[in-house]
């Protein structure tokens, strides 16, 4: 092993002196080309369910065409297709301890066509009192795999618009149902409840490849990054209506992208390498989600997702950070393979963001692979945060070319033990 490592050392020592194949391949040009298109005008914002995000995906295919990469085994295109449930509520009735239910005081968050409810047996009651947190308390139910009856003090009816919209927000389909209700009985004895959904199915796609390892095919290394923003949204007169979203999240894409076109170009990764951008992470990590479940978690040995890194980080250019940095040593090996460059990977340095926890990572991490997200994204209190973030004002003139480029060559340089099968990275602890 340490002849292996002394032996890997030297060849990054070469690579960084000359690195002909990597200076080719990785232009400022190149990245500029790709980046300017996906965050165009063209693709209207890539919100999910619209024909921007079409156009996008489309796009990308057409890159991975280009460098003639293979499917994802078991696939037969590089769309990675699968279904939603929009729920629409059609009518809501029903009686709390003789209280009227109806659709001014009941959210229902489902993917069936009806329930009928006259009794408590198969729910688990919860009640959020005046004193509780919102956001703590009830958002968080959202993601929980029971069914729950939660019964919701009336202080908190100005939430009702927004729980509204999550609940309505189209879903994977569940046996699950939880039913949100504003009420002054917390504790109640009796319940009547019937309701009635129309049910749409809407399709996304995330778009992916792979390149199969020589002599360790059946071990995947990720490399991903979501494609989706958040779309056309309306402004004051005269004001651009349409978010870019060229920082978040078309350089992450992008960075995607060209990692594929220079592995492709190298040919020589013993693991198998998988590139992916995902679908609706904007609007709750659906792609990934769904990407994570058609792998087996034990063979995935690292995961990068590359988020936000048009700008340049806390630290200046020739820099990124790692989130979760402390949970495996993948940001050591990153490191220690930069070793003798102008570049340096950091930690996370915002933990009270959770970082870790809400990018597309987060769904391979919880299965305890080592997943991280590397971005110089800065998540700070104003003035010193992203300023373009969420807004109209992300667009591709913002963004540094040639810092983002020295980026992608790092992510190529800094992984390139993981994916010849000489580092392994630790494994994060499962969540339950």
């Amino acid at each position: 092993m340490k002849k292996s490592r002394l032996l890997f050392s030297v060849l990054v020592a070469v690579n960084f002196s000359c690195q002909p194949s990597i200076e080719k391949i990785i232009t400022v040009e190149e990245v500029g080309r790709i980046e300017k298109t996906l965050s165009s005008d063209e693709m209207e914002g890539r919100m999910i369910f619209t024909p921007g995000i079409e156009k996008a995906a489309s796009f990308i295919e057409s890159e991975f065409q280009k460098s003639e990469l293979p499917f994802m085994e078991g696939e037969d295109s590089y769309f990675q297709t699968f279904t939603m449930i929009k729920t629409e509520t059609l009518e809501i009735s029903g009686v709390l301890d003789g209280d009227i239910l109806n659709t001014e005081n009941v959210l229902v968050n489902t993917t069936q066509a009806e329930l009928n409810i006259d009794s408590f047996e198969g729910f688990e009651l919860i009640a959020v009192e005046k004193e509780d947190v919102f956001n703590q308390t009830v958002f968080p139910l959202l993601r929980m795999n029971k069914n729950l009856l939660v019964f919701i003090d009336k202080a908190h009816l100005e939430n009702f618009s927004r729980l509204q919209r999550s609940c309505s927000r189209a879903k994977f389909p569940t046996e699950f149902s939880k039913i949100f209700v504003f009420t002054d009985q917390l504790d109640p004895e009796e319940i009547q409840l019937a309701v009635k959904n129309n049910l749409v199915n809407e399709e996304l796609k995330n778009v992916v490849s792979m390149i199969p390892g020589k002599s360790l095919k059946d071990e995947y290394v990720v490399f991903g990054a979501h494609y989706d923003h958040i779309g056309i949204r309306k402004g004051q007169a005269g004001e651009d209506s349409i978010y870019n979203g060229a920082n978040d999240n078309a350089a992450g894409t992008t960075a995607v992208l060209m990692l594929s076109k220079y592995f492709k170009e190298l040919n020589d990764n013993e693991r198998t390498l998988i590139f992916v951008a995902f679908t609706a992470e904007e609007l709750g990590g659906y792609g990934s989600t769904y990407f994570s479940r058609q792998l087996n978690p034990d063979q995935v040995v690292a995961m990068f997702n590359i988020e936000m890194i048009g700008t340049e980080s806390k630290w200046g250019t020739n820099s990124a950070y790692i989130t979760g940095y402390e949970k495996s040593n993948m940001g050591e090996i990153l490191q220690k393979n930069l070793e003798g460059s102008k570049f340096h990977f950091e930690p996370d340095p915002y933990p009270l963001q959770n970082l870790f926890y809400r990018s597309d990572n987060s769904t391979l991490a919880e299965l305890g692979v080592p997943a991280h997200t590397i971005s110089t994204s800065k998540m700070e209190e104003p003035p010193n945060d992203e300023p373009n973030y969420h807004k109209a004002s992300d667009e591709f003139e913002t963004l540094d070319m040639e810092n983002m480029t020295e980026i992608i060559k790092a992510i190529a340089q800094s992984s390139q033990s993981i994916v010849q099968g000489i580092d392994t990275p630790t494994r994060v602890e499962k969540l339950d």
